[in-house]
């Protein structure tokens, strides 16, 4: 369609121009003037680096010359129109520079409010020193996995072919094999776009057991087995809950539902699929950990953990005496903060159900301590992670590696439109029209999603060295402060108990016992 009206312009501008040479007057301007924007439009559907000017030629150059208007300016035109954004504005230019490459160092100040109540910040040290390695790795895998997987510090969190593109799918894998870390496919399957750049997959099984599922929507042994035997897998997750929209199973209407998506979830073209809010393959802790083993088992022996949005401490404390129960534990779990995303939710869920990351990664790190598991199970933070300071936070929370999927879906073009839902997001991220999504370039995207995971976990690695470490195992709570009012600042922890391996077992404190008391086996 853009390619028909672009040649419409060029006819448009001949035809003016031959009447500017047999009626001569001004007509030669004018000509000259839809010639211009004929040649223009032409270079914006060919050329490959702006999706967005590919799906809006001409016009799009109107956001881009926004980008060279004074912030102040800038901020009302382009965020004036959203209801929400998701991140600042500083934050997503750095992760649209990082992609780029062109990041570099900036001018004046801090723009952010170090006397704010809730503002945060490391300590560095004068031992501060250079960073030796720039891409260190975490181990997942306890002693009952035979093909450990070694996960790098940041990855591409959770996003199903179906609410991305094909194209952005693609992009992401090719980045994550470009730059050796792990791409989460979603609980919406393992499509043949998650297979086509080569990266590592982390295969998500949601309560649709979408991919290895039988005909009545319960979970398939075998396809899961000949799935999960492929060499991309790297590791399961098991989806509990997501932090967007925790207790909902996700919708996708039948009109979505094409031939492609279809295959890859295993469902039927053209039905409405409807997520279960829960899982029908278990129903108690101790049901949960021998699915665990028993995915193990099918996997070949692949690390296998899971992954919820908090809710009750007690819940969670089931699951550990379910796995001191069972005599089985997971090899990981991923912590999705209530603040998560998604590309439809009611908004009662996105913004008032679900543990924000902050406590529910500290809540599921002394939990994991307290009932000695800690040493077995690796521990993953999803949830707004963008910034080399954010991994350090994390970390310094509890967690082991992060996820990341909206910094993600910026270093493959989103602009934070607000479209996720309507199938027309203009830049192909998070649309299934096929003219939107061919805008979007796979090979220059794939070099930004590697870019952008290079340079932010490069970034954490200075951090570190900048505190005097030798390494990410060497950060602790202490090192983490946080304003907590006025001009007073306490580290996290002096705010925080954090409880000692094994604790709960031997001497549960005052404030977790009636939490330790109500969990149990078998039952959430």
């Amino acid at each position: 369609m853009r390619p028909l009206i672009i040649g419409a312009v060029w006819v448009l501008g001949g035809a003016v121009l031959t009447l500017a040479i047999t009626a001569h007057g001004g007509w030669a301007i004018l000509a000259a003037v839809i010639l211009a924007l004929a040649a223009l439009g032409t270079w914006d559907v060919l050329q490959k680096r702006h999706t967005i000017l590919r799906v809006y030629p001409i016009l799009g150059h109107v956001r881009f010359l926004m980008e060279f208007i004074r912030p102040e300016i800038r901020q009302y035109f382009i965020e004036s129109n959203t209801e929400a954004a998701p991140f600042d504005r500083e934050t997503r230019d750095m992760v649209y520079e990082r992609a780029k490459g062109t990041k570099g160092d900036e001018p004046f100040g801090t723009e952010r409010d170090v006397n704010a109540l809730g503002y945060e910040f490391l300590r560095h040290s004068l031992r501060a020193r250079f960073a030796d390695d720039l891409a260190p790795r975490v181990r997942l895998g306890g002693p009952d996995c035979t093909q450990p997987y070694d996960i790098a510090l940041l990855n591409v969190s959770a996003m199903s072919f179906g609410a991305l593109s094909a194209n952005a799918i693609e992009a992401l894998n090719g980045g994550a094999a470009r730059g050796g870390f792990a791409h989460d496919t979603g609980e919406g399957g393992i499509s043949p776009y998650h297979l086509k750049g080569g990266g590592d997959l982390i295969w998500e099984i949601g309560s649709g057991y979408f991919g290895c599922r039988d005909a009545d929507g319960r979970f398939d042994p075998a396809l899961f087995a000949q799935k999960a035997a492929l060499p991309s897998v790297k590791a399961i997750s098991v989806k509990l809950s997501q932090g967007a929209k925790p207790g909902l199973g996700g919708v996708l209407p039948g009109a979505k539902v094409s031939p492609e998506i279809a295959a890859t979830r295993g469902v039927p073209v053209g039905r409405t699929v409807v997520s279960p809010p829960a899982h029908s393959a278990f129903g108690t802790p101790v049901e949960f950990a021998h699915f665990i083993a028993t995915l193990r088992g099918l996997s070949g022996g692949k690390p296998v953990g899971f992954k919820l949005c908090v809710g009750a401490r007690s819940e969670f404390l089931s699951i550990c005496k379910g796995f001191l129960a069972a005599g089985v534990t997971a090899d990981f779990v991923i912590v999705d903060g209530g603040e998560g995303g998604t590309g439809s939710a009611p908004q009662e869920f996105e913004d008032h159900v679900g543990m924000p990351l902050t406590e529910g990664l500290m809540l599921v790190h002394n939990s994991l301590v307290g009932t000695g598991l800690r040493d077995r199970i690796k521990v993953g933070a999803s949830g707004k992670v963008a910034s080399g300071v954010d991994i350090v936070s994390r970390i310094c929370q509890g967690a082991d590696f992060t996820m990341s999927a909206r910094a993600m879906m910026f270093a493959v073009g989103c602009i934070q439109a607000m479209k996720c839902n309507t199938n027309h997001c203009p830049t192909g991220v998070a649309t299934q029209d096929p003219a939107r999504a061919k805008a979007l370039d796979v090979t220059d995207k794939t070099a930004r999603v590697f870019n952008f995971q290079r340079a932010t976990v490069a970034s954490a690695a200075q951090i570190v060295a900048s505190m005097g470490l030798a390494g990410f195992g060497d950060l602790s709570p202490a090192m983490l402060n946080r304003r907590i009012e006025g001009q007073r600042t306490r580290t996290y922890a002096e705010i925080y108990d954090w409880l000692r391996p094994g604790q709960l077992l031997e001497d549960p404190p005052e404030s977790w016992l009636a939490d330790w008391l109500a969990a149990s086996a078998d039952e959430f």
